[in-house]
């Protein structure tokens, strides 16, 4: 799987803030990120931790003949693993150019510059001599994996102790860390490795550059240097020309880098070897309660809490006071749309114009209710009703009057009369 390229707007982006000196972390030109070192609860295990660049290292040993050019001596072998866990553009089981590239400048930094002394490992010459392996995995990809890995791997060969060995004639006998004390390697000094990017053809300068920074550089320069200010290797890639002061300048700021580093690692071995003779928990066994691996430790952070209420107060004062109802949203201009509590939802002039058409007519249907019901009482005090009864028969006849006419002024005699004739017609029969 390839990774993501960068776009162009994020492209450009990433060099305007370095051309006005600015990183994204916050960073100055020449500071490196916060380095960490763990070791875990073997000797040689170590964690370390570049900004989120995460690297293990694990060295390991084993009795091998040795070479046929060198029986005295014994073998180096290192091995840089790059896994998916660590980023997307890694495939596992197949060497990319990047872990090809690792292994080779790894190899640079730490056997051909003599480190460590191969010949202490030959315990019978020409047949039996121990073979260090070095293994490292990356655990998280956030740039400058050449920093992170030389630091790893230094740091788990100082850390590592080797089996006591004892020999009776032919007979080579291995002595468990119950039986002897296991031995540490001879180290004569720690090479590390600094890496510099340069930018615009080598205008711009940045040291341990991170992930992002490292898409858009030109080319990168890695030496690798002791606290004696010997170089024990150096490596250009990028095709970018670079000049002798450069160099130079580079040097001089890798000596000061590599010289906090070596002090850095120094402290976490004494650190650690202080733990272990106390008999504490070290290493991954203080996230092992029980037999069980919990959660990773955090760095605690530091609270002040003397001035706790008096700065409460302070912001209360200062705050504004809330207001007591909430004001209703108004819309500025016809045509706004809005959405929620509050007047009505307008969308248009049109609907403006619907809504006040059809508030006419609702207005009119209302006045004209309001007529007929007067209407309807002014003729139920006109007009009278009248009721027959007839004890015999038992009926109840309901006359309702028709309804007068306004012209004719004699309305109330006609009606008179139909109702005598009716009441004569029901007397005869």
């Amino acid at each position: 799987m390839k990774d993501t390229p960068l776009c162009n707007c994020e492209r450009d982006f990433l060099l305007k803030a370095i051309e006005e000196k600015k990183r994204l972390d916050g960073r100055q030109t020449y500071d490196y990120r916060k380095i960490k070192i763990t070791f875990g609860t073997d000797y040689g295990c170590c964690f370390v931790d570049l900004g989120k660049t995460r690297v293990m290292a694990q060295v390991s040993c084993e009795l091998v003949a040795p070479k046929d050019n060198r029986p005295n001596e014994g073998i180096m072998f290192f091995n840089v693993e790059l896994s998916p866990m660590a980023s997307p553009a890694f495939e596992q089981g197949r060497q990319s150019e990047l872990s090809v590239k690792l292994n080779r400048q790894l190899e640079r930094c730490l056997r051909n510059s003599k480190c460590i002394d191969t010949e202490s490992l030959c315990v019978v010459s020409g047949e039996k001599v121990w073979q260090i392996r070095v293994d490292v995995h990356m655990l998280n990809h956030d740039g400058n994996l050449m920093d992170a890995v030389s630091i790893a791997a230094i740091t788990a060969l100082c850390h590592f102790r080797r089996p006591d060995v004892g020999i009776q004639g032919d007979e080579v006998t291995v002595y468990s860390p119950e039986e002897r004390d296991p031995i540490p390697l001879s180290i004569y000094h720690m090479p590390i490795s600094v890496s510099f990017s340069f930018f615009q053809e080598g205008t711009y300068l940045l040291v341990d550059p991170c992930e992002r920074e490292e898409r858009v550089m030109d080319g990168l320069l890695m030496i690798a240097m002791n606290k004696h200010r010997e170089i024990c290797s150096i490596q250009s890639s990028g095709g970018i020309m670079l000049l002798k002061e450069q160099v130079m300048r580079c040097s001089k700021i890798a000596s000061v880098k590599v010289s906090e580093i070596t002090e850095l690692i120094n402290k976490a071995l004494e650190n650690d070897k202080k733990a272990r003779k106390a008999g504490g928990r070290c290493g991954f066994a203080e996230s092992m309660p029980q037999e069980r691996i919990t959660a990773l430790k955090k760095d605690k952070t530091a609270v002040e809490m003397t001035d706790v209420s008096e700065r409460a107060n302070e912001i209360v004062q200062k705050a504004e006071a809330l207001p007591q109802t909430v004001p209703s949203p108004v819309v500025p201009v016809p045509g706004v749309g809005q959405v929620g509590q509050g007047p009505q939802n307008t969308w248009g002039l049109d609907e403006e114009e619907d809504e006040e058409d059809s508030d006419e007519e609702q207005e009119e249907q209302v006045t004209k209710m309001e007529e007929e019901h007067s209407e309807n009482k002014e003729e139920s005090r006109g007009g009278e009703v009248v009721e027959i009864s007839d004890s015999e028969e038992e009926e109840v006849v309901i006359l309702h009057p028709e309804k007068p006419d306004r012209t004719p002024k004699n309305t109330g005699s006609t009606s008179h009369q139909k109702v005598a004739a009716s009441s004569k017609k029901r007397t005869k029969k």
